[in-house]
């Protein structure tokens, strides 16, 4: 148990950290697809963890897995308690019909009351939180762990994994809530709040805990809108510790079960789901289903990490088909009908072919940019680049090679309209000097004329 604790508290300085410096903000780099297939999942996972507690079925331990989980229900269907899913679904009804009676007063809170109050004065046989658990008021001991540098450092591995974990899984809470609310979370004040309630967690024997997409989702389903719903939230799970634990274990399993089964509906998102099976190019759609399988029969960690390099794949896939690179044609040589159509051509000199570039410059894309045509005569090749937003050390090492075979043929390379991010790498690997200064021009104009005034 002092393992834990150490974990726990590490961890907990470990988010905040995190959110000191500003890591909250990669959560924006989660693709939608992926949010919209794990929360899916997610919410295929809270339906069937409650199917036990809302049939009443008679059996033991339910498997952690999916598949296993479904197997041991079938094989159990025969057990169903039907009191308890009486309660269940009028628990479920209430929850569904409350609404129009009043928006105020939240559905859940209703179903509680009045399937406790039929449980009890009805004197029936279904299972509530007393009979299943041993729950006691009061509030938890302050736990200080003995501490040694040994433990404290074997616990430091342990305690990046939650740390990371649960940073993950309250960012992407807060990613669902946004959807929902249509509003905008600050991830690294989260990150710093889930550190601090982490390590006062630790001192008092409690274990790693983090933002809930569950939880998060009945919050907003009532009402919840700002971080004052949340300190409700937690004032309430208080009073309810101190005063209200023999309440508490009255009401029914199958209620909370219904509680949990609404909130896996409310926060599913099928309807968006649906929308980008039907209007999404078929890459965002592989994403999309992969990520909420993957969610289902395995984890969210697995899911997140193994959706990310997919969409990271695809999207470099993306950028490297758009990504091209077009010759220019001298008005010159095009005829009055061409000329209309194409009235933004230049006079290109007779020694200087022009090639403009369309799309980053990076190692997915870099081998096309070599398949230049060498025309006799030319002694100047026009690389325009205005159009290129970013290059890394592949498409350096691309031009590089463009600049050895000008050389060899004894032709000069002028670079129009480099933007800033490629200027930057060019200039740090010594490519501008390579070049020559004289040969980077800030447009297509101003690389003409010094193509021109090359002409042998």
């Amino acid at each position: 148990m002092a393992g834990l604790t150490i974990a726990t508290f590490l961890a907990g300085i470990m988010m905040i950290i995190m959110g000191l410096l500003r890591f909250g903000d990669l959560i924006k780099f989660i693709p939608k697809t992926i949010t919209v297939g794990f929360t899916l999942g997610i919410a295929v996972g809270i339906f069937v963890g409650q199917l036990k507690d809302f049939f009443g079925l008679s059996m033991g331990a339910v498997p952690a897995e999916f598949v296993e989980k479904m197997v041991a229900y079938a094989q159990h269907l025969n057990t169903i308690h039907w009191p308890t899913l009486m309660i269940g679904m009028i628990a479920l009804l209430i929850q569904i019909f409350w609404p129009r009676v009043s928006q105020k007063i939240p559905g859940s809170l209703v179903a509680i009351i009045v399937t406790t109050a039929i449980v009890g004065f009805g004197h029936l046989s279904v299972k509530t939180i007393g009979d299943l658990y041993t729950i006691k008021a009061g509030l938890p001991t302050f736990t200080m762990p003995e501490l040694s540098f040994g433990l404290v450092r074997q616990m430091i591995s342990p305690a990046f994994t939650i740390a990371i974990l649960a940073s993950i899984e309250s960012l992407l809470s807060c990613v669902v809530s946004d959807g929902m609310i249509g509003s905008h979370h600050r991830s690294n004040a989260e990150l710093v709040g889930q550190g601090v309630g982490n390590m006062m967690s630790a001192l008092f024997g409690g274990i790693p805990a983090t933002g809930a997409i569950a939880r998060t989702a009945a919050n907003v389903k009532n009402g919840g809108r700002t971080p004052i719903a949340g300190m409700t939230h937690a004032v309430t799970l208080l009073l309810i510790l101190l005063f209200l634990m023999p309440y508490a274990s009255l009401i029914p399993m199958s209620c909370l079960a219904a509680i949990l089964i609404m909130v896996a509906y409310n926060m599913s998102g099928w309807r968006t789901f649906v929308h980008m099976l039907k209007k999404a190019p078929k890459s965002d759609i592989a994403v999309l289903v992969i990520t909420l399988v993957l969610t289902v029969f395995f984890d969210l960690v697995v899911a997140i990490e193994f959706g990310m390099v997919l969409a990271a794949f695809l999207f470099l896939k993306r950028m490297s088909d758009v990504a091209a690179v077009r010759q220019w044609v001298d008005k010159d040589s095009l005829d009055d009908a061409e000329l209309s159509e194409n009235t933004d051509l230049k006079h290109v000199p007779s020694n200087t072919v022009v090639y403009e570039i369309f799309g980053s410059l990076f190692f997915g894309a870099a081998n096309d940019f070599l398949n230049f045509n060498h025309e006799e005569g030319k002694n100047v090749l026009i690389l325009r680049m205005r159009n290129v937003p970013a290059m890394d050390i592949s498409g350096l090492e691309a031009l590089e090679e463009t600049l050895e075979i000008c050389q060899k043929r004894g032709m000069t390379l002028i670079l129009s309209h480099v933007n800033k991010q490629p200027y930057h790498v060019m200039e740090k690997a010594g490519f501008v000097e390579k070049v020559g200064q004289e040969n980077l021009c800030e447009n297509i104009d101003a690389s003409l004329k010094r193509a021109a005034s090359l002409a042998k």
